[in-house]
């Protein structure tokens, strides 16, 4: 089996990539800038590690040339995702990347092109709520003929970790925007839509998440829009680096995801599913390091992919105790 790359190994959902990643058998090797800190969790994980800054390119692709696949999982994304998917295409080396900001799916949209050229996979959002979106998505638009509408509703709850607030503020995508004819364009953000996610009908706040890109590029839908709704302290006043690493052990075990997507057919019979599963910074460690562990088996096509593209709609629910079911719509 190939080299898996796990660049911001030390970071709160790094961590517990590579962790996952060892406990698969994949013998990781940590990356970031920080010597100190990425000897001390090589040697906790018994793991190698390598020492290179993003803003040096030759650094970058020297880091990379080993590895057949790379997992990013340093934020804030707009800073990481550009010079190692650039150097991931010079190096051939396949990128996987947990972010959950517009801006990392529109650069993979953009290096489409010179990825397939250069034979080497670009799936940005391998763990996260690209993940179990893209999956819920594609399990409810089969349940329709020609599916033309589809909306989605993501439920966050518990607090955020620092390094996803300081991604989220630094996010380049303002305007809130779904999908209308297969083109993205501004949407009214004050348009909220109730949704039930299994604990009755809550209000759901419109917002530009990734999955405008990724559920339309993997199922087809000209028309998508996507809403979120949190509870708890999922989005803090306070100023981000104010914020401790990450909700403790005990926390995400309380504060579970859930989502709703409804899909509308040719002839007007709407449907939805919902699925609910272990809090998203649980997830997103697990689902990455298990598409890495694919990924490094075979599972790769070159070019700008999602994760329900590669490996398939029931992706998600091989991820802990992630269950979906259905309902009909009145």
């Amino acid at each position: 089996m190939g080299e898996l790359l796990i660049y911001g190994a030390t970071g709160y959902t790094g961590a517990m990539a590579a962790e996952h990643a060892r406990d698969l058998r994949l013998r990781p090797v940590l990356g970031g800038r920080n010597a100190d800190t990425l000897a001390a969790a090589a040697e906790r994980l018994d793991c190698a590690y390598r020492v290179f800054d993003v803003e040096d390119q030759s650094a970058v692709e020297e880091g990379l040339t080993p590895a057949e696949v790379l997992l990013n999982c340093a934020g804030p994304f707009l800073r990481t995702a550009r010079p190692l998917m650039d150097a991931a295409i010079r190096a051939g080396t396949h990128y996987l990347d947990i972010a959950a900001e517009l801006d990392s799916y529109r650069l993979a949209e953009m290096a489409d092109r010179a990825a397939t050229a250069a034979g080497v996979m670009l799936l940005p959002g391998s763990g996260g709520s690209v993940a179990m979106l893209g999956c819920l998505a594609a399990h409810t638009v089969a349940r329709v003929e020609r599916p033309q509408r589809l909306r989605i509703a993501l439920h966050v709850a518990g607090s955020m970790s620092r390094g996803s607030a300081i991604s989220a503020g630094e996010n380049l995508t303002t305007e809130t925007l779904h999908r209308v004819d297969g083109s993205l364009s501004v949407a009214d953000p004050t348009a909220v839509r109730g949704f039930d996610f299994g604990f009755g009908e809550v209000a759901c706040t419109p917002v530009t998440l990734p999955d405008l890109i990724t559920i339309g590029r993997a199922t087809g839908i000209a028309n998508i829009d996507t809403y979120v709704y949190a509870s708890g302290d999922a989005f803090s006043d306070g100023e981000p680096a104010d914020l401790p690493d990450g909700p403790s052990a005990e926390q995400r075990a309380v504060d579970r995801y859930h989502a709703v997507a409804e899909a509308t057919g040719r002839d007007g019979r709407t449907v939805s599913s919902v699925l609910d599963t272990v809090n998203g910074y649980t997830f997103t460690p697990l689902a990455a390091a298990h598409a890495a562990r694919r990924v490094l088996a075979g599972d790769a096509r070159p070019g700008f992919h999602t994760p329900v593209e590669v490996f398939g709609a029931g992706f998600a629910e091989t991820i802990a105790d992630t269950q979906i079911t259905d309902r009909e719509c009145g």
